[in-house]
């Protein structure tokens, strides 16, 4: 089971590494990855270029927001409500269950998503937390309303914002659309191996991370949202924290329409011992 909606991995300087590309292909999952011009060559000998979705610009120096606002456009102009957007540094997904992560390798995960964001009108942005930040060894709820989403993003096309700022820009729209009433789900029932930021070469690490780059980070997301950001020095290194709590009372709102039955639906999945 795939997607049904379109799936697009922004990418810069990785296709060597291109994680989430080999993931996806893994995983058998339909994808586009969207570059600039001047490296198609050296990941058309890797991808199929029927895969390729070339940028009309290059090097603008403003991190993955160009990019992310083409494939925005790009999905409308396809007819579809909603789009996932997808980092290139992702190593795998797994499902949370039982206090154990286990590997996943089909596009289940992806409909399952949809489905229930599906459910609701008023989802701004749904998608998989990490890893790393679900301790397998706590019990943890299947999914987390009102915080930020990145990384792995369900966008729903209706909305009026579009990408801006040249860093944390995933938390600048999360937080815009919490502003406006919606909701976001943070699904951990699903999790994704996400490379930490700044341990790969690529993407934004060399444009956007250099020297104090995490303070200007954080300086950028508090001048949009002062409201509810702060800044500290902690654990070595400059970090921003975002207060949520203003959002918990946004409630998400059923569709009219809507008919869950009783009886559960594990999509097909199956637990089984892979050799690999």
């Amino acid at each position: 089971m795939n997607p049904k909606y379109p799936v697009y991995i922004i990418s810069k300087g990785r296709w060597e590494s291109r994680l989430t590309s080999k993931t996806l292909e893994k995983m058998n999952v339909p994808y586009h990855i969207v570059i600039e011009p001047q490296e198609y060559i050296q990941y058309s000998k890797v991808i199929d270029p029927k895969k390729i979705y070339v940028l009309p610009f290059r090097d603008l120096e403003q991190g993955a927001t160009p990019a992310r606002n083409w494939v925005f456009e790009h999905s409308i102009s396809i007819g579809a409500k909603r789009h996932w957007i997808l980092d290139d540094n992702i190593d795998g997904f797994v499902r949370l269950n039982r206090n154990q992560k286990i590997r996943v390798t089909s596009g289940t995960i992806f409909k399952c998503a949809e489905d229930f964001t599906d459910r609701y009108e008023n989802v701004g942005l749904s998608g998989f937390n990490y890893r790393f930040f679900a301790a397998q060894r706590s019990k943890q709820p299947p999914f987390r309303l009102n915080t930020r989403i990145y990384s792995i993003i369900l966008i729903n096309n209706s909305i009026k914002y579009r990408w801006r700022g040249k860093m944390n820009e995933d938390t600048d729209l999360s937080l815009r659309l919490l502003k406006d009433g919606y909701c976001t789900i943070l699904f951990q029932t699903f999790l994704a191996n996400k490379a930490a930021t700044m341990t790969m070469d690529g993407g934004n690490t060399d444009i956007n991370y250099k020297e104090d780059g995490r303070l200007e980070m954080a300086k950028i997301l508090q001048k949009f949202h002062p409201d509810v950001t702060d800044i500290s020095w902690k654990w070595g290194r400059w970090q921003h924290h975002v207060n949520y709590k203003p959002f918990r009372f946004n409630k998400l709102k059923r569709k009219s329409n809507l008919n869950i039955t009783s009886e559960i639906n594990n999509y097909g999945m199956k637990l089984i011992n892979l050799d690999n």
